[in-house]
C-alpha cells in the first residue's frame, strides 16, 4: 500500500531539515577548531604585531602589520620584536647587530663586528642619502666601551639598532637585550598590501 503523498512530503522535509541541521553543526565544529588551531598558533607559534614610531624606516612604517616566529633562531641582520628594556609592557621592532661574544664599532658610517667591516645594504636609502648630503654620519661613531657596555656582548644577549640610525632609541641608549626578551623574529609584512614581503 502506497503513503499518501502528504506524508512522503513531511518525511522528505524532516530528512532535509535534518541535514541542514547536520550540516551547521559540522560547520560549527569545523569553526570551533579552525579558532582553537589559530589561537595556539599564535599563543605558541608566532607573533602578530604592528609597528609604531619611526625607528625602524624606511625598511617598515608606523602602522605596517608584521608577523613574528616565537622562539625562532636569531642571526645577525634578524629583525627582531623584544620586549622593549626600558618601558615595561612596551615592543620595540630593532635590527640584531651585535651576537654573544662580539665587539660592535661604528666608524665613519661602518660598521665593524670584530674589527671586521660588515654589510648594511638595509641603509643605503635616502634617510642616510640626505644625511650623507649634508656630510653628517647617519650611525654616530661609537665603540662598546664608549657606551659604558664592556668589551664584548655576553652571553645570551644582543647589540640591537633600528635602521633610522639617528632616529632609533636602541643598544646604544638602553643596552644589550636578553635571549629571553625577544618575543619573535620578524618573517612577513602583510600590510599595507602593496609593501607585502617575507623577511
Amino acid at each position: 500500500m502506497k503513503e499518501p503523498s502528504s506524508r512522503k512530503e513531511v518525511k522528505a522535509q524532516e530528512n532535509q531539515e535534518e541535514s541542514w541541521g547536520k550540516w551547521w553543526l559540522q560547520t560549527f565544529a569545523m569553526a570551533l577548531v579552525f579558532v582553537g588551531i589559530v589561537t595556539l598558533l599564535f599563543t605558541f607559534v608566532l607573533a602578530n604585531d604592528q609597528v609604531s614610531g619611526p625607528s625602524m624606516q624606511p625598511t617598515f612604517e608606523g602602522n605596517d602589520r608584521v608577523i613574528a616566529l616565537r622562539h625562532g633562531h636569531v642571526d645577525r641582520n634578524d629583525v627582531v620584536i623584544l620586549n622593549a628594556p626600558d618601558e615595561p609592557g612596551v615592543l620595540y621592532i630593532k635590527r640584531v647587530i651585535g651576537l654573544p661574544g662580539e665587539t660592535v664599532e661604528s666608524k665613519n658610517d661602518v660598521m665593524y663586528i670584530n674589527g671586521k667591516k660588515i654589510a648594511q645594504p638595509y641603509l643605503k636609502n635616502s634617510l642616510m642619502k640626505g644625511d650623507e648630503a649634508r656630510g653628517d654620519l647617519y650611525t654616530d661613531d661609537f665603540t662598546l666601551q664608549s657606551k659604558g657596555l664592556g668589551k664584548k656582548v655576553p652571553a645570551d644577549s644582543y647589540f640591537v639598532m633600528g635602521d633610522h640610525r639617528d632616529d632609533s632609541k636602541d643598544s646604544r641608549m638602553f643596552g644589550y637585550v636578553k635571549r629571553s626578551a625577544i618575543v619573535g623574529v620578524v618573517k612577513f609584512r602583510y600590510w599595507p598590501l602593496n609593501r607585502l614581503k617575507g623577511f
